[in-house]
C-alpha cells in the first residue's frame, strides 16, 4: 500500500519488538503506529507475521525508525509500511520499550493523537490541536 493515513500511536523499542507486537495486537481502528527503533539497522523490528497481525487488527500503517524484514511479503499486504531499510536478522525479545510517548527522529516529533499522512512523496504530520503550537 503506497499511501496511508491515520491517528498516530507510538512505541519506542531498541532492537526488541515485543512492545511493537503488543501494540499491533490491540485494535488499530485505522491508526498508524510510529515505531522508534533508534535508527538501528542491525536487526529488523517488523516482518510479515507482525505486519499481518497489524493488518488483521485494523491498523492503517506502520512507520519504523529502523529496519524491516520479509520485504517481498510485506509488499503484498494491504497495510502501509515505511522504514529506513531492511535486514534479515530478527530482533531481540526482552520486552523493553515504552508505549504512548512522544517520539522525535528525522527532525520530526510524533505525538500520539496527531494525524499522519504518508504517500510516495513522504510523510506529513498534522497536530491534533492548539497544544502543539
Amino acid at each position: 500500500m503506497r499511501a496511508f493515513s491515520g491517528v498516530i500511536a507510538t512505541v519506542r523499542c531498541f532492537e526488541d519488538n515485543v512492545r511493537l507486537r503488543e501494540c499491533v495486537s490491540e485494535p488499530g481502528a485505522g491508526r498508524v503506529l510510529v515505531v522508534d527503533g533508534g535508527g538501528s539497522r542491525r536487526v529488523a523490528l517488523l516482518g510479515d507475521v507482525i505486519a499481518g497481525i497489524a493488518l488483521d487488527s485494523g491498523w492503517s500503517g506502520i512507520v519504523v525508525n529502523g529496519c524491516v524484514r520479509d520485504v517481498a511479503a510485506l509488499r503484498e499486504l494491504e497495510i502501509g509500511i515505511r522504514a529506513l531499510g531492511s535486514n534479515p536478522r530478527r530482533s531481540g525479545k526482552d520486552g523493553g520499550g515504552e508505549i504512548g510517548v512522544a517520539l522525535s527522529f528525522g527532525g520530526v516529533t510524533f505525538v500520539p493523537g496527531d494525524m499522519l499522512h504518508a504517500d510516495d512523496d513522504g510523510i506529513v504530520i498534522v497536530p491534533a490541536g492548539p497544544s502543539h503550537e
